[in-house]
């Protein structure tokens, strides 16, 4: 089992005033970070040796637009988002990520006003297709994400997910759980995530108002239980959203803040995993 935390509760692009907040999350016990990959220019080689030298792993995470959005009927579109995906792996690859997360099956925060068409789906699947076989040359693992329906209306649930990892049918295609999602839109958040276990890479572990995990409405100790049953033995990754970044403040919809301050949030965050964990069934 591996704890992370999502650097987005700071920042949206690595800079070098992140630097004492990785040396505060390596102090404070983590074993990794999960790093945002928006900007593709910067060099993620000398990023990925500097956690080398903190001995901290990292996972990674993107989105997709309107401008590059894997379910577009434009094909040029489509095309688009194979190619800023891919490139995105190559980013994952200098950094030494092991794992590329997020929504980007479809652009996320665009609607059609329906639900998702067939044709759609068709072409998701044939642009997942392409970005798994880069993923399999690079040698990083695709977690795809539901998300609520208030932020896409592609992927909402586990079943929907889990249908479409099986339609694109490769080895390196899987799964995330994120507590904050199945909290809004599974009937049964535990019954889920069995189902989602087959496919699972990476649990998201995010409070029901993106705050502190543990001062909330998710019913922790059933979700830690279900993990050890079900033998997950993956990354759990700590996502909060604070105020710190306005333009995904308001993708988020974070109107007030949620927590004394960022480094308490992390450090109680990472002893309520650890208390979750060792519980006994």
């Amino acid at each position: 089992m591996q704890f992370g935390i999502n650097l987005l509760l700071w920042t949206d692009r690595l800079h070098d005033d992140l630097l004492p907040v990785l040396e505060m999350l390596k102090e404070q016990g983590w074993d990794g970070v999960e790093v945002p990959i928006h900007d593709l220019t910067l060099d993620y080689q000398a990023w990925g040796r500097h956690l080398d030298h903190l001995d901290l792993r990292r996972t990674a995470s993107m989105v997709r637009t309107a401008a590059d959005n894997p379910i577009s009927p434009d094909p040029k579109i489509r095309a688009a988002a194979v190619e800023a995906t891919k490139r995105t792996l190559d980013c994952c690859q200098a950094l030494g990520a092991e794992m590329l997360i997020g929504p980007y099956h479809s652009a996320i925060g665009e609607f059609t006003g329906q639900p998702r068409t067939k044709d759609e789906w068709r072409w998701g699947v044939e642009c997942m297709r392409q970005v798994a076989q880069h993923a399999e040359q690079v040698g990083v693992t695709l977690g795809l994400e539901f998300l609520n329906r208030f932020e896409c209306y592609f992927l909402n649930c586990v079943a929907d997910t889990v249908n479409f990892v099986q339609a694109v049918d490769h080895p390196r295609c899987r799964m995330i759980f994120d507590t904050f999602h199945a909290h809004i839109e599974e009937k049964n958040p535990l019954a889920a995530l069995r189902v989602a276990a087959p496919h699972l890479a990476m649990v998201h572990v995010s409070e029901n108002d993106r705050g502190t995990p543990g001062h909330g409405q998710i019913a922790w100790d059933e979700t830690f239980r279900t993990l050890k049953e079900i033998g997950f033995d993956g990354w759990l990754v700590v996502e909060a959203f604070g105020t710190a970044l306005p333009g995904l403040q308001a993708a988020t919809k974070i109107w007030r803040r949620m927590f004394e301050s960022e480094e308490q949030l992390a450090r109680d965050a990472l002893a309520h995993l650890r208390a979750g964990m060792a519980k006994k069934l």
